[in-house]
Parts: C-alpha cells; sequence; structure tokens
C-alpha cells in the first residue's frame, strides 16, 4: 500500500458528542455559533468548488487527534424551518497546529490519511468483507430496511465498508471514535464486525426473552379470560338452580388474608393458595387444595371461650347434675382455682404453654364418666365434645390422613376443635381402653402426643402439616379397665378413680336424676307415680348388684312402663305410690338377695370348706366364693385340682396355700396328713368367667384350713389380701371397690391386709360405719377371725 498525505488548512466545526465518518452525509444546524462560523468561514476561503471544513468529535470538552474532511454540499433550511447545511464527510484528517484564517471559526493545519489497500486483496479480507456483509444484511432485514441492504452489498472499499457501520444506532460515541482514529481500514472492519456480531447476540437473547414474556402474556390473558368466562357461567348455573352466589366461593386468597390466622399457618395457607391460582380446573390437586383451605379457614384458632371463675357456683352445678364422685369434683374445683389465679396474675401462658389438664376417669361401667365430662363443660363454660374411641384401630382416625390419599381427612382431634368453635373445649375421649391396634397402626401411641402437657401444644395433624395447640384443652379419658391402657399413655394422664356408689348414694341418684328423666320418658307426671324411699333403697340393694346405676335405671323404667301399662288396662288407678311390698307385684322378685338374709342353714358358708372373697371386676366389686374339699383316698388321686378358668396368678395362689398349711398345719393344729394322700380340689363358682389375680389368697387359705378343721367360715365375713409361704398378708388393689361389693352384698366384717389400711381413707363413711374391717398382716389372725368357734360347730351339728 503507498502511503501518500497532502497537508490541508481547514476551519473546525466542532461536533459535541458525535462522530462522522467519512462517507456518510448529515445535516447540521447553523443556529449553533460555531457550527455557522465555520461553515461561513469556510464559504469565504473557497475561490472555486465546494467549502471544505473539518468535522472534529469534542467529547467532554476535549477534541480527538483525527478529523474528518468535510465538503459542504448545500447550505439552505432544515425540515424544521431552521438553517442548516448539508455536509459530506470525504477523509480522515491528522489535526496538526492551529493557524489564521478569515471569519470566526478556528483554523488548523492537518494531513490528509491516505486508506487505500494494495490490490487485490488478500482472503482473509475477503472472508472479513462477507462476514461483515452477512451480519449488516441479517440486522437491517430484521429492522426492516430492505432498502438499504441493497446498498451495503454494492460498497466495494474496505475502508468505506468499515466506516459505512457509522450509521449504526447501537454504536457508543466511544466506539466510533475509536473507529475515527483506527487508520488501518481493515483493523476497523475487525472492529465494525465483532461489534455488530455482539449486538445480534444481545439482540437474539432480548428476542428470545420478548418473545416469552409475549407468549407468557398472551397464555395468561388467554387463561384469565377462559376464567373469567367459566365464572360467568357458573354464575348463570347457580341462578337457574335458584342459589346465592356466594362472595367468598373462590376467592380463597381474600378470604386467608381476612381471617384471623396464626402467622405461620397464614404462610403455609397462602402456599397453598398460590399452588390453586398456578393449577388448573380439571387438576384433582386443585379440589384438595380447595378442601384443605376450607378445614383450615373453619379452624377456630384464635378463638376461645372465657372460663367461669365462680369457683362455688361451679362446684354447685357439678353437685347438683351428679351426686357423690367428690374426687373428680374436687379435681375440677382446684384446676378451676388454679387457672383463675394464673388469670389475675398475668401467667395464662407459661413456656408457651396453657393451662390445660388431662385427667382419666377410670371405674366400673354406669358410674357416670361419660355424663360427667358434659356436666364439667357445663360448670367451667366451655364447649363440649365427645370423640368415641371404642373400637378404633386405624391410627390416622388420631393423628389424620397423608393429602396423598384420596379423600383424606383430619384426625378425630382436629375435627373435635372445629366442631366445637374454639381452641380450649372439653374434649371427652370416651372408652379410651378399648382402643385396639392393626397393621394400620396403634392409636394409642399416637394419642401420646395429644395426651402429654409437655408437647401438645405443637401437635401436628398429618392432613393439616401445621401446629395446633392443645395445650388450653381439657382432656378427660374414660376406661373401665385402667390395665388395658398402655402404661406410657397411662402415665401421661391424672388418674381419677371412680370406684362405684353406695347405695345412699343410688337412692339420692334414683330420686334426684333417673326417676324423674324415666318418668318423663313413660309419659308419667311426677305427681302421677311416687316412689317411696323404702321401694328406691330395695330396688338398689336387692333387684340390682352394680357399681353403676344404669341396671338401677331400666329397673325404674321397667316398673314404670308396668304401671302405665296397668293403667290403661284399667288395672290400676293414678296417681300411685309405690312401696318396697309393691316392687314383687310389679316387676318380680329379686334377684339378688344379701347372705344375711337367707337362712342360716341355705348360706353358702353353712359347710366347712367355703370361704367368701373379694374381688374386683370390669363392671366393679363383687363377692367371690371359694370352695374346697378333699377327696376320698381310695377314690382319688393325690394333688392339686383347681376349676373355675384362674389365670396363671390365682393357680399359683392356690399352690401357695396349700404348701403354707402342709408346712404350717401341725402349728395350726390341722390334720395335714390328709393334704398328703389325698386329692384337693379347690373351685371357684361362675366358672364361665375367667378370673385372675393374688388378692384370693387368704380367701383358699381359709377355705382349706376350714376344710380340714371342720370348722365353717363365719357367714357375715369377707377377705381379700395375697398370702407368702410364710403365712405373711401382703397388700393387694382396689379396696374401696371391694368394701363397696361387701356392703352391697349385706356382709358385716371384712379383711384387708394390714399395709390397705391406708386406702380405707377413700371408702365413704356409711360404708365404713356399716362395716367392721380388720386389718391383719398374718394368716393366723385371719383363721382366728374367719373361723367359726368349735363349739359352735359341735352344737350346729347337734
Amino acid at each position: 500500500m503507498a502511503s501518500t498525505s497532502v497537508t490541508l488548512t481547514l476551519p473546525v466545526l466542532p461536533l459535541d458528542d458525535e462522530v462522522v465518518l467519512p462517507g456518510m452525509v448529515v445535516p447540521l444546524d447553523l443556529s449553533d455559533a460555531e457550527v455557522r462560523g465555520a461553515v461561513e468561514a469556510a464559504q469565504a476561503a473557497v475561490r472555486s468548488g465546494k467549502p471544505r471544513v473539518l468535522l472534529v468529535p469534542r467529547v467532554d470538552g476535549k477534541y480527538t487527534g483525527t478529523g474528518v474532511l468535510g465538503t459542504v454540499e448545500q447550505v439552505g433550511r432544515l425540515s424544521d424551518g431552521d438553517p442548516g447545511a448539508l455536509i459530506r464527510g470525504v477523509g480522515r484528517v491528522k489535526i496538526g497546529a492551529g493557524t489564521t484564517g478569515p471569519g470566526a471559526a478556528l483554523w488548523v493545519e492537518g494531513e490528509s490519511v491516505d486508506e487505500r489497500l494494495a490490490d487485490p486483496l488478500p482472503g482473509s479480507v475477503t472472508e472479513l468483507v462477507k462476514e461483515y456483509k452477512a451480519l449488516a444484511t441479517s440486522w437491517l432485514k430484521k429492522r426492516g430496511a430492505w432498502q438499504v441492504v441493497d446498498r451495503v452489498q454494492q460498497i466495494e472499499g474496505v475502508s468505506a465498508l468499515a466506516d459505512n457501520s457509522g450509521y449504526s444506532p447501537f454504536l457508543t460515541v466511544a466506539q466510533k471514535v475509536e473507529l475515527l482514529e483506527t487508520a488501518d481500514p481493515v483493523a476497523r472492519l475487525k472492529l465494525a464486525v465483532s461489534w455488530l456480531r455482539d449486538h445480534l447476540a444481545e439482540q437474539d437473547v432480548a428476542e428470545s426473552i420478548a418473545k416469552d414474556v409475549q407468549d407468557g402474556v398472551e397464555k395468561q390473558q388467554r387463561e384469565f379470560l377462559l376464567r373469567r368466562q367459566l365464572e360467568a357461567v357458573r354464575k348463570e348455573l347457580r341462578e337457574l338452580n335458584g342459589e346465592k352466589d356466594g362472595e367468598e366461593s373462590d376467592d380463597y386468597r381474600a378470604r386467608v388474608e381476612g381471617a384471623d390466622l396464626p402467622e405461620k399457618v397464614r404462610e403455609a395457607a397462602l402456599k397453598e393458595v398460590d399452588k390453586l391460582e398456578r393449577s388448573s380446573d380439571q387438576s384433582p390437586e386443585g379440589s384438595w387444595i380447595r378442601t384443605w383451605l376450607d378445614t383450615v379457614l373453619e379452624l377456630p384458632w384464635n378463638e376461645r371461650t372465657e372460663d367461669e371463675y365462680d369457683i362455688r357456683g361451679a362446684r354447685a352445678v357439678l353437685d347438683a347434675e351428679h351426686a357423690g364422685l367428690s374426687d373428680v369434683k374436687d379435681r375440677i374445683t382446684e384446676y378451676l382455682a388454679v387457672r383463675k389465679r394464673r388469670s389475675e396474675r398475668g401467667m395464662g401462658v407459661i413456656g408457651g404453654r396453657r393451662g390445660g389438664a388431662v385427667l382419666a376417669l377410670v371405674g366400673p361401667p354406669g358410674v357416670g364418666k361419660t355424663s360427667l365430662g358434659e356436666s364439667v363443660a357445663h360448670a367451667m363454660g366451655r364447649k363440649f365434645v365427645r370423640v368415641a374411641l371404642g373400637g378404633v384401630r386405624d391410627e390416622a382416625e388420631i393423628r389424620g390422613h397423608r393429602r396423598t390419599y384420596v379423600g383424606a381427612l383430619p384426625g378425630r382431634i382436629v375435627r373435635a376443635i372445629k366442631e366445637a368453635g374454639s381452641m380450649n373445649p372439653v374434649v371427652l375421649l370416651d372408652e379410651i381402653d378399648k382402643v385396639g391396634s392393626d397393621f394400620r397402626g396403634d392409636p394409642a401411641a399416637a394419642l401420646l402426643e395429644v395426651l402429654d402437657p409437655a408437647q401438645n401444644h405443637t401437635f401436628r395433624d398429618h392432613y393439616l402439616e401445621v401446629e395446633l395447640d392443645l395445650s388450653d384443652v381439657v382432656f378427660l379419658a374414660t376406661a373401665n379397665v385402667l390395665e388395658a391402657i398402655p402404661e406410657a399413655l397411662a402415665d401421661r394422664m391424672e388418674l381419677v378413680r371412680l370406684d362405684g356408689y353406695t347405695e345412699d348414694e343410688k337412692v339420692v341418684i334414683a330420686r334426684d336424676h333417673l326417676l324423674p328423666r324415666q318418668l318423663e320418658r313413660a309419659g308419667l307426671g311426677a305427681e302421677e307415680v311416687v316412689l317411696e324411699e323404702d321401694a328406691l333403697r330395695k330396688l338398689a340393694g336387692e333387684y340390682t348388684r352394680e357399681a353403676g346405676v344404669r341396671t338401677l335405671e331400666r329397673s325404674l323404667a321397667r316398673l314404670l312402663r308396668k304401671v302405665a301399662s296397668q293403667h290403661e288396662l284399667g288395672d290400676r288407678e293414678l296417681p300411685l305410690s309405690v312401696g318396697a311390698d309393691d316392687l314383687r307385684g310389679l316387676i318380680g322378685r329379686p334377684h339378688h338377695v344379701p347372705e344375711s338374709a337367707q337362712d342360716p342353714a341355705e348360706r353358702r358358708t353353712a359347710v366347712p370348706g367355703v370361704a367368701t372373697g373379694l374381688a374386683v371386676t370390669g363392671a366393679g366389686g363383687d363377692v367371690l366364693f371359694v370352695e374346697a374339699s378333699l377327696a376320698d383316698p381310695e377314690t382319688g388321686a393325690a394333688g392339686l385340682t383347681l376349676t373355675g378358668q384362674l389365670g396363671d396368678v390365682m393357680k399359683e395362689s392356690a399352690q401357695i396355700a396349700l404348701s403354707f398349711l402342709r408346712s404350717h398345719g401341725a402349728e395350726l393344729e390341722l390334720p395335714v396328713a390328709d393334704l398328703k394322700d389325698r386329692g384337693v380340689h379347690i373351685h371357684f363358682p361362675a366358672g364361665a368367667v375367667p378370673k385372675d389375680g393374688p388378692s384370693a389368697g387368704i380367701t383358699m387359705t381359709t377355705a382349706l384350713a376350714s376344710l380340714l378343721s371342720g370348722r365353717q367360715v363365719r357367714t357375715d365375713v369377707a377377705m381379700t389380701g395375697e398370702v407368702s409361704l410364710t403365712g405373711r398378708v401382703l397388700p393387694i388393689g382396689g379396696v374401696k371397690q371391694k368394701l363397696l361389693a361387701a356392703h352391697r352384698a349385706g356382709l358385716t366384717t371384712v379383711i384387708i391386709p394390714k399395709r390397705n389400711e391406708a386406702d380405707l381413707d377413700d371408702v365413704p363413711s356409711e360404708v365404713l360405719e356399716g362395716l367392721e374391717v380388720h386389718p391383719v398382716t398374718d394368716v393366723r389372725q385371719v383363721l382366728e377371725l374367719a373361723l367359726s368357734q368349735a363349739e359352735a360347730v359341735v352344737t350346729a351339728a347337734a
């Protein structure tokens, strides 16, 4: 490439933050003083041809070292009417020193730059030219500038092609200055190709993003339109069916935001609302989410009833609705007193836990455990909910189903809270000892968290999967048999025993509660049929023998039905007063005549070898008889035979009793030789009823001693206690229930272990007054108290 340069003297036309490259034609506004001065100076200096100026970019007040020689093509008016000039860039000029010239413009000397390349062009430059034209064509087509495409394709020179990129609007002033000051055309074209390639890549990304956004917007608009149409169709269908259009039917977000929910529950609900809004109506997940949201919104998260802190009034309510049961009444009164004091001192919540309670009411059927729960709620001013657990075998019944299952539901605890409408109801867990377990899980294990005061403030139901505070709930669990409750679960509950009613309490209950209810059910008025107290007492003592009052109520219902029937048949006139002597004519003979009321010769203990024991069953305390006999030495085999469906513990007690008598028979003046040579048979009547436990030990010992000595056991004596090989009488359980059973059976003397003497404090005073209780420590004391004297036996035989 030959390099020649020409020295030029030109007026400077400054371009603020603009760049004009050779080959470009630009209009300039002559209203600018510097522009007008440069053009007028060029016009004044020219003798022939077109006026020439030096176009120099001025960036941040500084001139560049290279300018462009421009010729003034035309002077006239711009499109907006202002004076202007049309100037064409011709070639690059290296700016030199300043000089003088006509007019008000700045004159400088400069050297023109020769940009010609050798011919032919190298192959790499040719490829570069093709690439630039291809990129420029692609860019122009995207902009729709089809008329410019042909012009670009017709440009042949490398320098002109590189300078043509000066028209590109995406180039910055700094990039255009770099093009201006790069003298080598090939290097300049490489810069132009690089910048154009980068711009096209950015444009492709931007177009892709814009397309995705546009598609998303169109989809949302289409979905919005379809949903509005669907809502309109549903509204029309509701109006067609005569249904009211609910304002909150589908607007779950507004319902969640407007509901009084704990913060974490609100966050979980809003997440589900987001999922619901993203899901389609055809998706089954939408209906699951709606069901879950409905359940959450219906729960009373911050609703609580105010407790009644009238302690005397609460106790009066309990006394009015239930007779007896002082233990549980005392416990509820204590609970309310503590709640009142905590509330007065601002200590309602301690460590995130409120002052709930977990009580287990254990006792035989019919003593009022279930109805007591409702009375407790009434006394406290709380809502009451009953949860029946009898026969429940599925763990999900307690903790709820996972939401992955079709038809999933929350557990019974959550449903109880929802039904109550408050977070502090009284929840009665009825028949907790009847909960079973199988392959579906162990519901009793699921109740561990529910009934643990240290954990249930953060109870999580599998369906809800949010924390539910149960620490303010009063849980009352009922059970007939404490041993049937798993030990870990029983440890979490405060045990309150309801051991049954005395005869006096039964009379009060029948008079104040059962009789009015049964009169109403029989369609009789209180003045039409009056039951005297002696009739009620005989019903409770001889027609029924139970710990509770269910059979007593059925007897009352039977009696009143008989009276109503006879009145309708014309056989009996009303009003009627029923006494004890009238019962047999109405409901037949009594079923449970006390032993003391029977003829002495007909009593079970009228022969040696029979003793009266006391036992505890699922129905409360009961009287148990033990019979012993010796086989004929010639026909019977030696050894011990036990009958009556006895458990292992009771069989071992019989072996211990027999071993004690064999080893201490001489001391007790008993013919122990008979025990060695003859077979011993011990039988417990009511053989269809399973029996077990150690508390019949002294009863079997007494029966065997009576058999060997020939002395009868006193008919008015009953006993309970475990026996050891040395003759010690060991403590047993259920003393209160057993003494109540002895009192019901008409017995007057009871023998108990000395170490159970403390349990007598729980026995009602009227029962103790009717019983002579003998605490003993040794079997010898038992035999001395229970066996009749020898001379009495001789007299009876005579």
